[in-house]
């Protein structure tokens, strides 16, 4: 049902996964962990839990498997080595469930300013129904190309080994202080060429996350309204 092989991990062992839709459309992005031979945890978004527990009881057939929902609590722990391994921040971190570590928690403002410096999706940012896995950047994290079917499989596959996604993320540097809004048009040129997904403020301006079209140079200024926006990669 998921798009990791997920019965290779070894007990303790976790991966990243995604619950997709038969148009590999992302029902839910998934870290499953398998606690023990029999027993995964999969750690989602809040307000997904009960939406995949629906979607794998749909899928479940004559499988004997029992589906429930956990709540967990969970922190990031930046440079620990106890926990979950969580890449989504660019330096070393795990993620712990339902304890307190000594040291203290991180502020949200500096996680998600490393998650945009790391170029890593959000959920309800990067990451809804108009957007497919590789153009997030999520087939080289969350997906294996060698396990058995799954639904969306059939076009994840066929754009990996015949074509290309037509846009991909990118970290920019804005010029000013104020946060563009969600979706604001990225131009090059007088053309369209993109969208702001995610940004926050930084000493030099803005840094954002932005899916813009592949076919515009890495080096190329965009340009929001007026603003002159910088390509970081």
């Amino acid at each position: 049902m998921v798009s990791n092989d997920v019965a290779a991990l070894a007990p303790g062992e976790a991966c990243e996964a995604l619950l997709l839709t038969a148009k590999a459309r992302v029902i839910a992005p998934l870290v499953v962990l398998r606690r023990k031979r029999d027993d995964f945890l999969l750690l989602t978004e809040p307000d997904l839990g009960e939406r995949v527990r629906a979607e794998l009881i749909r899928f479940r057939f004559a499988a004997k498997a029992e589906i429930e929902l956990e709540e967990h609590e969970s922190l990031v722990v930046l440079g620990g080595t106890k926990g979950i391994p969580t890449y989504d921040y660019g330096v070393p971190a795990v993620e712990v469930l339902d304890s307190r570590p000594e040291a203290e928690p991180v502020p949200d403002e500096e996680l998600e300013l490393l998650r945009i410096q790391a170029g890593t999706p959000a959920w309800g940012k990067e990451i809804d129904d108009r957007v497919l896995p590789a153009e997030a950047g999520l087939t080289e994290r969350a997906v294996s190309f060698t396990k058995g079917c799954y639904p969306g499989q059939e076009p994840i596959a066929r754009l990996h080994y015949r074509g290309r996604a037509n846009r991909g993320l990118r970290v920019l540097e804005l010029q000013g202080a104020a946060l563009p809004p969600y979706d604001a048009e990225l131009e090059l040129d007088g053309k369209v060429v993109g969208r702001v997904t995610s940004a926050v403020p930084t000493p030099a301006g803005v840094l954002a996350l932005a899916y813009v079209r592949r076919e515009v140079d890495a080096d190329a200024e965009l340009r929001l309204g007026e603003r002159p926006v910088r390509q970081h990669r």
